[in-house]
């Protein structure tokens, strides 16, 4: 009997050079282990220009296919195994209030730099460029909001709230300086006088995955565990961040477990694909375990099944591609842009 890796593996085969599948490290090992090229989200918007293949096959949620598409070449095709892989986090800024509360910010006169997290829909990356914003990833953050902080009186974060103020905390950026804004309203119930006395305007969005770590969490790893480390990600609340040895990214993540010791012990607070891979991967040599089983459906819902009958549909020409809306398409290819010039 056929099994879904046999199809995927005979595809890749068949399609040669002219397919290239990339894959988030959040992806499941049964999806993560077919991938051409897997990394955060900072590693993979640079490696799209790279990727020569006439098809891009992106394991991941539809925000990164949506990018991919934009730096994507004249002629390549993006496409999703999971066309409903969405992302809490960036359903709760929609671009068109993040537009509304952007030029209720600018009525002032102030220039309002808007910085979007990655998670983010392509719409909203089209407004920050729009805006003269850029975008900006776990692994840059600190770099890009250094970047707008050089170009206006004050920033606006998009939507990740804690990441935003574990950046701002990183940079030394005073909290009397930090505002958090109310958008309801399509953007008529923000405090313009409290927002013209900040720097840092914080939009009040965050990632259901890492919202659920927590002090006691990391209380309960150092009892079991004495001696152990503790590395989350900057999603986390800043409380969670300055209870634990380190924060950063995933790829950064990932070279805290390859640089640690043998024999150390190490809590992760991320997602659990993730976290169980490396566990693995070091098994008998450091002891990786999770702060909490967290994961994250949407990622969870590109499979291994779902990649191989997209292969199938690429071969045969039928694949629906990563189209970005009408309109959306040069600002947001150049909120992408000033981030990989500014990081490069």
């Amino acid at each position: 009997m056929t099994t879904h890796s046999d199809t995927i593996s005979a595809i890749r085969k068949a399609l040669g050079s002219r397919l290239a599948i990339m894959g988030h490290h959040y992806q499941a090992d049964s999806v993560i282990r077919h991938v051409d090229l897997k990394g955060d989200s900072l590693e993979l918007a640079r490696k799209v220009s790279s990727v020569d293949a006439e098809h891009i096959v992106f394991c991941g949620v539809y925000f990164m296919g949506e990018s991919a598409a934009l730096l994507a070449r004249p002629g390549q095709k993006v496409y999703l195994p999971e066309e409903d892989a969405n992302c809490v986090m960036s359903q709760m800024a929609p671009a068109a209030r993040v537009d509304a509360v952007l030029n209720r910010l600018n009525a002032s006169g102030r220039t309002i730099v808007p910085l979007t997290y990655v998670n983010s829909s392509i719409g909203v990356k089209a407004v920050c460029g729009k805006h003269g914003g850029s975008v900006c990833t776990s692994a840059n953050a600190e770099t890009m909001m250094r970047w707008a902080m050089d170009r206006g009186d004050a920033i606006l974060f998009i939507p990740d709230k804690n990441l935003a103020r574990n950046t701002a905390g990183t940079l030394g950026i005073p909290e009397a300086d930090w505002h958090m804004l109310d958008i309801r309203q399509d953007g008529n119930a923000v405090d313009t006088a409290a927002a013209e006395r900040a720097k840092l305007l914080l939009w009040p969005g965050l990632c259901a995955i890492h919202a659920r770590f927590n002090l006691r969490q990391i209380e309960t790893a150092r009892a079991a565990h004495p001696g152990i480390s503790v590395i989350v990600h900057p999603e986390c609340s800043p409380e969670v961040v300055r209870a634990s040895d380190a924060a950063g990214s995933t790829s950064f993540i990932i070279k805290f477990v390859q640089q640690a010791p043998e024999g150390a012990s190490i809590a992760i607070g991320t997602e659990i694909n993730l976290v169980e891979r490396l566990a693995q991967e070091y098994k008998g040599r450091k002891t990786i375990v999770p702060l909490l089983e967290s994961s994250c459906s949407h990622m969870a819902s590109v499979t291994e099944a779902k990649l191989a009958i997209t292969l199938q549909d690429v071969q045969n020409g039928t694949a629906e591609q990563v189209r970005v809306p009408v309109g959306f398409e040069d600002h947001a290819r150049t909120a992408l842009e000033r981030m990989l010039e500014a990081c490069a």
